[in-house]
């Protein structure tokens, strides 16, 4: 097969597709890699590095996508790109398609076969090209909100562990997933006094074993999650719904009565956020204030550490990667139903069911379209 590695696009995103070493393991199955010019360069690697894994380099992100079968990303295409994917080519990237109806809408025209890393599943009913950088992102959510809360960022002027004498601040993290549980890794090392709320009673027993009762585990309702976070100097939100748009748990009227300074950073912006006031911000300017709220929403946090986020995603990915490319789309996919779960889109048709009930949209079952 011949593979496709463009340059990411989007704003500070440094991230790439694939490293030489991943490269490498392709050619050596004799498959073919394009990677467009300098689209390592943000982490470290040069044209000759992946050349010297086999790809060969073309000059533009059209020469890419005008050779590759299968193109594989990091982020969502941007509308640019969408314009150039066609009929039957393969796109393998994240795609966050519930809160994005533009994107979907470009993908269907496309024709493409477009499978989302978020949702692809395992047999442990988990999302293994999500959880690398959801381990990521909620580790780097405690340093982005530690820095949200310095005086001179709009925040309360708090340091998270406090220091003898003086109270740590409260750091409220809003779901115990993955996200949630490396947070609260952070908060708990800093030294903050932390509170997890969760629905699973299964994973509020694991984060206080895990924890060794060192954070408050509590039932998330909507009382609950009134409470803290009224009381919170900082909250996380790291709520999730495959597929799905992220629920709305922090309302306008919580923003407005939070202590001034406060600060949110919302990791499900990806899925459009759990906040009401939260909109997608980047890298270049990741706040913005509401309600003497600090509010922290860049949409692809990892991007911030792209080297150790683009190994840990390459990890995962590259055995999926590979057997796209070894046995082409419709054998993988029918062969593996957790890959199959990844697929969005297909030939004009939406087939994954959390995407349609989003939006607003018919939704076919994949099987039907082979």
């Amino acid at each position: 097969m011949i593979i496709g590695i463009p340059k990411e696009i989007k704003n500070h995103e440094y991230r790439v597709g694939m490293v030489p070493s991943s490269v490498r393991e392709l050619t050596a199955k004799d498959h073919q890699v394009f990677v467009q010019t300098t689209a390592g360069n943000g982490i470290g690697f040069s044209d000759q590095d992946y050349v010297a894994a086999g790809a060969e380099i073309l000059p533009t992100a059209a020469d890419v996508f005008a050779k590759a079968e299968m193109i594989v990303k990091v982020k969502e295409p941007q509308a640019v790109e969408r314009a150039m994917l066609r009929h039957d080519q393969i796109l393998f990237t994240y795609l966050h398609l519930a809160p994005d109806l533009p994107q979907t809408e470009d993908l269907l025209k496309s024709g493409a076969v477009c499978i989302a890393y978020e949702t692809v599943t395992d047999e442990r009913g988990g999302l293994p090209l999500l959880a690398p950088m959801s381990e990521v992102a909620g580790r780097m959510s405690i340093q982005a909100g530690a820095m949200a809360l310095e005086k001179s960022k709009g925040g309360r002027g708090m340091l998270l562990g406090g220091v003898p004498g003086v109270e740590p601040a409260k750091v409220v993290i809003i779901g115990g997933g993955m996200v949630g549980t490396n947070a609260a890794q952070m908060a708990v090392g800093m030294g903050a006094d932390v509170v997890i709320l969760d629905r699973s009673i299964d994973t509020l027993r694991r984060l206080n074993v895990q924890f060794d009762n060192r954070v408050k585990a509590i039932y998330s309702t909507a009382d609950s999650i009134e409470k803290h976070v009224l009381e919170a100097d900082l909250v996380i939100g790291g709520v999730l719904i495959p597929g799905a748009a992220a629920p709305k748990l922090v309302t306008r009227d919580h923003i407005a009565r939070m202590k001034p300074g406060s600060a949110i950073v919302d990791v499900a912006i990806d899925q459009g956020g759990c906040a009401e006031t939260s909109h997608a911000t980047t890298h270049q300017d990741p706040t913005y204030i509401i309600d003497d709220v600090v509010h922290y929403c860049v949409a692809n946090m990892p991007g911030a550490v792209a080297r150790t986020s683009t190994f840990a995603l390459n990890n995962a990915t590259l055995p999926y990667i590979i057997k796209l490319a070894d046995l082409g789309y419709k054998e993988a996919l029918l062969k593996d139903k957790h890959l199959m779960n990844g697929l969005n889109v297909m030939h004009g048709k939406l087939t994954c069911k959390e995407v349609g009930e989003a939006l607003d949209m018919d939704v076919v079952e994949p099987t039907s379209l082979f």
